[in-house]
């Protein structure tokens, strides 16, 4: 990971609670999947949620009834991962160095966090703490621009900060979508994943709404003026949008799974 990526990554601590509380979940569908590519049931299963965040997929897993480790270097997001999750251990770390035993995972997710490694070392860490038969899986949410304020709103986001501003789950499919541009852009070489794609939607105050978009480091590590700017322009556009004052986001979840 670049130093520049490494202070996006971190820009997430000051803003934990919001990200907490305004970012989308994953649907079911995608643990059904998770499931069915790994080749067992979560219940029971060692995990380790790496880049865990504050704790969106952790959550998800412990419910399912894995037993989950979380792992996740940033003090703000840590924090909040405590809060809401009390009963999940978590530990200081990231997938470049993993703080977990040789062979003692079943299971090594990253959900929404692999962008933030360097796979050169983050590939022979999972490869170290993974018993064999093992799996390692790795998901993204991506709006879908096929919805056409989506579309819209990533160009003009796009205009606004620069092409290649963002952070990397912002950059696939800004303009032109390509169902395979997620996973072929990130999922790295010489490991067999196999994948799905799973779509789905979500309805949220427009606030809400705004808030989730906030919270991605293009607008954190942006100028203020012009980060507030952009926001209160989209307010603008998206209120005569959704008079109703409810937005209907829709998004692609990108999985791949490779099994050791």
């Amino acid at each position: 990971m670049t130093t520049t990526n490494s202070a996006r990554a971190r820009s997430f601590d000051a803003v934990a609670a919001s990200y907490a509380a305004n970012r989308p979940s994953y649907p079911p569908a995608l643990l059904d999947a998770i499931e069915e590519l790994s080749g067992r049931p979560l219940a029971g299963a060692r995990v380790a949620d790496v880049g865990a965040g504050t704790g969106i997929a952790t959550a998800l897993l412990a419910g399912r009834g894995a037993r989950v480790v979380a792992v996740e270097p940033g003090d703000g997001m840590a924090g909040q991962l405590r809060r809401g999750l009390p009963e999940v251990p978590v530990v200081r770390g990231d997938g470049n160095r993993l703080p977990l035993r040789t062979g003692s995972l079943d299971l090594i997710t990253y959900a929404q966090s692999w962008h933030w490694t360097d796979p050169a070392h983050a590939v022979p860490e999972a490869r170290r703490v993974l018993r064999p038969g093992g799996a390692l899986a790795l998901w993204w949410n991506d709006a879908d621009p096929r919805v056409g304020w989506i579309g819209e709103q990533k160009r003009r986001v796009l205009e606004a900060f620069g092409a290649g501003a963002g952070e990397p789950e912002d950059d696939a499919g800004l303009v032109a979508y390509d169902p395979d541009a997620r996973l072929r852009a990130e999922l790295p070489a010489g490991l067999d994943f196999r994948t799905r794609q799973v779509e789905w939607a979500r309805e949220v105050p427009l606030g809400v709404h705004l808030a989730n978009l906030a919270s991605h480091s293009v607008f954190l590590v942006a100028d203020r003026a012009v980060a507030t700017a952009v926001l209160e322009r989209e307010r603008v556009l998206l209120a005569g949008a959704f008079p109703g004052g409810t937005v209907r986001e829709a998004y692609v979840t990108s999985l791949g799974i490779a099994r050791t």
